[in-house]
């Protein structure tokens, strides 16, 4: 397609943005719309930790400064959303009446924080965390020694939790899992990460939740049969896709929009990006990749699309973790791996885990040591074979391996 073509992308997140920069970095001369609902597109992963906290403003976790829009002739439609797209007539209908002219569109949706069906689950002090103004409801009750109640302890969950002990809430996390993440991170990994909560004076608890009840002690709930009082209840509990643009666009939805591997959807002249997405890779859909690096690159591989350039080369799957101090980060698949290596000794930071098969790394999670996994991204997209024992030996430079 003409690098003068008019792109209007509806979602102002990691997503979103990325596309944009992309396009823009990779010659893309023609106009440039971002329509989004906030004053300015802003980074999620701090809304846990450092804003939640108070000590980032939401300008301080500004994706771009606004300077940068203008800097790089891209439009900022703030403070307004999409009622309808209409890809066939190529136009994009604002909530203020507005029609925007596109060549093509870029969906990047995002989605919304989930709100399980139990009773109680619309009492009015129970929080999620998906927005900057869930984020400022939310900090307004974690004050010192207020009884909090975090249901989930994936990766919002955990953050949110040790976080509010920061605040000097009295916190109470509680999962249906006794190891979560271990299907990402390995099982002994997360057992002892998910140790960590009790250790610095969090309440950890296995079980479900049934229900929430408001009485004149706070919020009402039973773990394990027994009646718990709180004053204030988290849900992190995961995400439901946006979807429902696509939808009324008639686009393939199936639990996310469908995508190809170059993010096109059912029609041609819509792309979609980031977390509402599923990408169809030789010809299996993809599970939602719901992670930050995971929307950037598909915001370079949306741009590649719209000018006609080759995808960017796949690379295995990132994310990473913050709590009570400690950086987690996690490559590659380990549910593929049929082994183990560990690198130091788990629970002794820096330690990192390597998921084996067929002698080469599929996945490896590690606990501050970004070096590690650095190294292993190289060594599972280069498919490099190692030598288990020095993969182990920390007295190994693991640039050796790489060099294999």
């Amino acid at each position: 397609m003409s690098s003068t073509c008019s792109v209007v992308i509806v979602g102002g997140g990691i997503g979103g943005v990325s596309t944009a920069a992309a396009l823009r970095n990779r010659g893309f001369l023609g106009d440039l719309t971002i329509v989004d609902a906030g004053e300015l597109p802003y980074d999620r992963p701090p809304l846990s930790k450092d804003y939640l906290a108070g000590r980032k403003s939401l300008d301080d976790i500004a994706l771009q400064s606004p300077d940068w829009y203008d800097d790089q002739s891209i439009t900022l439609r703030n403070n307004t959303t999409v009622a309808a797209l209409r890809a066939d007539s190529g136009t994009v209908e604002l909530t203020t009446g507005e029609q925007l002219r596109a060549d093509r569109v870029v969906l990047a949706t995002g989605g919304q924080a989930v709100r399980p069906r139990l009773p109680g689950a619309g009492i009015d002090a129970l929080h999620v965390l998906r927005s900057a103004e869930d984020a400022d409801n939310l900090r307004k009750v974690l004050l010192p020694g207020a009884r909090i109640l975090v249901v989930g302890a994936g990766l919002i969950g955990a953050e949110v939790a040790s976080t509010a002990l920061h605040l000097g809430a009295d916190v109470t996390l509680v999962d249906p899992l006794a190891e979560p993440l271990s299907a990402a991170i390995g099982r002994d990994a997360a057992e002892w990460l998910h140790s960590v909560h009790a250790a610095n004076g969090i309440t950890t608890i296995t079980a479900g939740i049934d229900g929430f009840e408001k009485t004149t002690d706070g919020i009402r709930t039973y773990l394990r049969g027994e009646p718990h009082h709180f004053d204030a209840v988290v849900l992190g509990v995961g995400m439901t896709p946006n979807t429902q643009l696509a939808e009324w666009a008639g686009l393939a939805v199936d639990r996310g929009i469908i995508v190809s591997a170059g993010q096109l959807t059912s029609n041609p002249a819509v792309l979609a990006v980031g977390d509402p997405t599923r990408r169809t890779v030789d010809g299996a859909v993809r599970k939602r990749a719901e992670h930050w690096e995971a929307a950037q690159h598909d915001g370079a591989r949306a741009a590649a699309t719209i000018l006609g350039l080759s995808l960017p080369a796949e690379t295995a799957p990132w994310f990473w973790t913050d709590r009570h101090g400690l950086h987690v980060e996690a490559v590659g698949q380990m549910s593929a791996a049929t082994t183990a290596v560990t690198r130091g000794a788990i629970g002794e930071p820096p330690f990192a885990v390597f998921g084996i098969r067929h002698g080469n790394v599929v996945s490896a999670a590690a606990v501050n040591d970004s070096n590690a996994v650095r190294a292993a991204r190289r060594l599972i997209d280069r498919a490099i074979a190692v030598d288990c024992r020095q993969l182990g030996d920390p007295g190994v430079d693991l640039r050796k391996l790489l060099r294999a």
